[in-house]
């Protein structure tokens, strides 16, 4: 076997991601494997057991047995959700004024915000009449289905 063929050989074994090979013309074999004399390791990962550990005792701070919450209170009012998967947008392009500001009043039907799914733009309107008490997702953020977007008063 010439020097070329054996450069190709070598190539293909590199190239393919095969783990050897093995020629035989007339009496001259030729064997190319990527891992020397020694063939690769195989490594096998049993499952992991969950345990379950028994509730401990645990001392709540004082904030929280008094029933003061943790995080901040949102505003009270109905709460927009998000019908579809998708990116939130609070403008229609990126140099547009957003549709709705926190403060300002909204009718019934009136475009809140766009939800990307799929290359394809969504108008999320108002459900109902009131003022803006929060926009509880940034602009260009990924929502879920279900997931509050706005807090109407």
């Amino acid at each position: 076997m010439d020097l070329r063929k054996l450069k190709k050989l070598i190539d293909l074994v590199e190239d393919s991601g095969i783990a050897e090979l093995e020629i035989t013309e007339g009496e001259e074999k030729v064997r190319i494997s990527r891992y020397g004399q020694q063939a690769p390791q195989m490594m096998h990962y049993a499952p992991q057991q969950q345990m379950m550990a028994a509730p401990a005792q645990v001392s709540l701070p004082a904030a929280a047995a008094t029933g003061a919450a943790a995080e901040p209170a949102q505003p009270e009012g109905h709460v927009v959700k998000s019908p579809m998967v998708g990116t939130f947008y609070r403008a229609s392009s990126p140099e547009a004024k957003s549709f709705v500001e926190v403060g300002q009043s909204v009718t019934a039907g009136e475009t809140l915000c766009i939800i990307e799914a799929m290359k394809l733009l969504n108008e999320i309107e108002a459900d109902q009449t009131g003022v803006i008490k929060a926009i509880l997702v940034e602009n260009g953020q990924p929502v879920e289905y279900g997931e509050p977007l706005f807090i109407i008063g």
